[in-house]
C-alpha cells in the first residue's frame, strides 16, 4: 500500500509541475518534463538513502558543468542530497522556472568555450565534475569540437588558474569502440586505448580527444582526474534515448533491427551519479587510479546477471508500456537494408545539415553487442549499483507513460528514419541560440 500511495503522490506532483495537458505543444511545457525536481518512486528511495548518509560524505564546494542536462541535473541534486554545502550548476542553458531552488545550488549560465566564465565558476571548488558535452549523433558537427575539446582545454586552464586540482570527467565507452567489433562482456583493459586511428562517430572522437587532454594535464601534475563512463543512460527525464525510440514506435514505424539479439548493458542515471560521486574519493596524491577510465553500469542487476539485457526485448517493454503495438508483432528489418538506408541518410545529412534518427552510428549502436564487466570500477572505486535494473526500468517506463505520453502527438512525430524527437530538437535549438549558431 505504501508503494502505491507514494506513486499516487508522485503522479499528483508531476501533474502540477509538468502540466502535461498542453495541447499546443509549445517548447516550454515539453521541456518542463526534464527540469522539475519531481522524483520517481525509485528515486525517492535513493534520495532518502542519500540524505541518511548511507553513501558517505561529499566535498563541501562542488562544481558541475552541464548541470542542467539529464545526467548533470541529477548529479547536482545527488551532491546536495548527500550534504554538499555549495554546488555550482554551470550550463549554457538558463535554468527553467521549476528547477530545484535549494539554498546550496547556484545556477550559473555560461559557455564552456568562454574561459573567463568557466574560471569564475570553478573558483574555490573542491572538485569539478565535467559533464558538459555535445552528446549523441544529432547535433551540428561543429558543436562536438567546440564543446568536447575546446571546453576541456578551457576547463584545464580555469582549474590551473584557480588552484582547483580535482576533476572527474564524464566519459563515454564509445571512445573505445571500433567501427566493426562488438563489445561483448569486455573490461576496460580489454578495449582499445585512446587515441584511436578511427572512431565510430564525431562524438566519440571528440570525447576521446578531451579525455587525452586531461590525461596529459594529469601526467604534468597540473591536476588529478579520473574518467567515469556510463552505458546507455536511462531514467526519468531522459530527453534523448527513449523519446526518440518511443516516438518512432508511437507512429508505428519502429521495427526490430537485424535479428534482434543485441546484448546491451544499461546504466540508471542514479547509478551513474553514484559512480561519479564516489570516484572523487580516489583523487588523492599518489592514487594508483589517476587518469584511469572506468565504466559503471547496472551490473549484475540486469536480467542476465553477467551484466546485460537483450536490447529489443527491454525496449519492447517500454513500447508496450506506452500502449503501443509490440515490436515482436511486426516484421524485422534486415541489417543489409538498414545499412543502405543509413548510408543514404548520412549522405543527405552531410549535404543538408538535417538530422535523422537513423544513421550508421545509430544503426551500429542498435545492432551490436555492447556490454561490460564492471570489475575494475568495483575493485578500484568501490562501485556497486544502488538501484537495480529490475526496479529501475519499470519505474522509468511508468514515468514516461505518465509524463511523456500525454504530450506525445503522432501528427508531429516522425518515424525510424525521420527527424529527431521534438524534445531533442527543443534542447538543440536552445543550445544553438546560446552558441550563436
Amino acid at each position: 500500500k505504501g508503494h502505491f500511495d507514494l506513486k499516487a503522490k508522485w503522479h499528483k506532483a508531476a501533474r502540477q509541475a509538468f502540466r502535461p495537458g498542453c495541447a499546443q505543444h509549445n517548447m516550454a511545457p515539453r521541456l518542463e518534463l526534464y527540469t522539475a525536481y519531481v522524483l520517481s518512486p525509485v528515486q525517492q528511495q535513493v534520495k532518502r538513502d542519500n540524505e541518511s548518509g548511507k553513501y558517505g560524505p561529499v566535498p563541501k564546494h562542488c562544481v558541475v558543468t552541464g548541470g542542467l542536462g539529464f545526467v548533470g541535473q541529477r548529479l547536482v541534486e545527488t551532491l546536495v542530497e548527500r550534504g554538499a554545502e555549495k554546488v555550482v550548476s554551470f550550463d549554457i542553458v538558463p535554468p527553467a522556472p521549476n528547477v530545484w531552488k535549494h539554498k546550496a545550488i547556484e545556477y550559473v549560465t555560461g559557455d564552456v568555450r568562454d574561459l573567463e566564465a568557466l574560471t569564475k565558476a570553478v573558483r574555490g571548488a573542491d572538485c569539478v565534475w565535467h559533464v558538459a558535452a555535445a552528446v549523441g549523433p544529432f547535433l551540428p558537427k561543429h558543436f562536438y569540437k567546440d564543446i568536447n575539446v575546446l571546453g576541456v582545454k578551457n576547463l584545464i586552464e580555469a582549474c590551473k588558474s584557480q588552484g582547483v586540482r580535482r576533476v572527474i570527467f564524464s566519459a563515454t565507452p564509445s571512445s573505445r569502440f571500433t567501427p566493426t567489433e562488438d563489445v561483448d562482456g569486455l573490461t576496460e583493459a580489454d578495449m582499445p586505448d585512446i587515441p584511436q586511428a578511427k572512431y565510430v562517430a564525431e562524438y566519440s572522437a571528440t570525447k576521446a580527444e578531451g579525455e587525452v587532454l586531461l590525461r596529459e594535464a594529469c601526467a604534468k601534475g597540473e591536476l588529478s582526474f579520473i574518467a567515469v563512463a556510463p552505458h546507455t543512460v536511462y531514467g526519468p527525464r531522459d530527453n534523448l534515448f527513449l523519446p526518440n525510440l518511443l516516438e518512432a514506435a508511437g507512429v508505428g514505424k519502429l521495427r526490430v533491427f537485424g535479428r534482434g539479439t543485441a546484448r546491451v548493458g544499461y546504466t540508471h542515471v542514479d547509478n551513474y551519479c553514484h559512480g561519479l560521486v564516489i570516484a572523487e574519493r580516489q583523487l588523492y596524491a599518489g592514487s594508483p587510479h589517476l587518469s584511469k577510465f572506468y565504466v559503471c553500469t547496472d551490473g549484475a542487476t540486469h536480467p542476465d546477471p553477467r551484466g546485460f539485457s537483450v536490447f529489443w526485448e527491454e525496449l519492447d517493454k517500454a513500447v508496450v508500456g506506452m500502449g503501443f503495438r509490440s515490436l515482436y508483432s511486426k516484421y524485422f528489418l534486415p541489417f543489409y537494408l538498414l545499412r543502405t538506408i543509413a548510408f543514404i541518410l548520412d549522405t543527405i545529412s552531410s549535404l543538408t545539415g538535417k538530422k535523422f534518427k537513423l544513421g550508421w552510428f545509430t544503426l551500429r549502436m542498435m545492432t551490436m553487442n555492447r556490454w561490460f564487466r564492471i570489475t575494475a570500477a568495483q575493485a578500484d572505486l568501490g562501485y556497486e549499483p544502488i538501484v537495480s535494473y529490475g526496479e529501475a526500468w519499470p519505474d522509468t517506463i511508468e514515468w514516461f507513460r505518465s509524463n511523456w505520453l500525454p504530450m506525445f502527438d503522432p501528427k508531429t512525430a516522425s518515424g525510424t528514419t525521420g527527424g529527431i524527437a521534438q524534445q531533442t530538437v527543443d534542447k538543440v535549438k536552445i543550445q544553438e541560440k546560446a552558441m550563436g549558431s
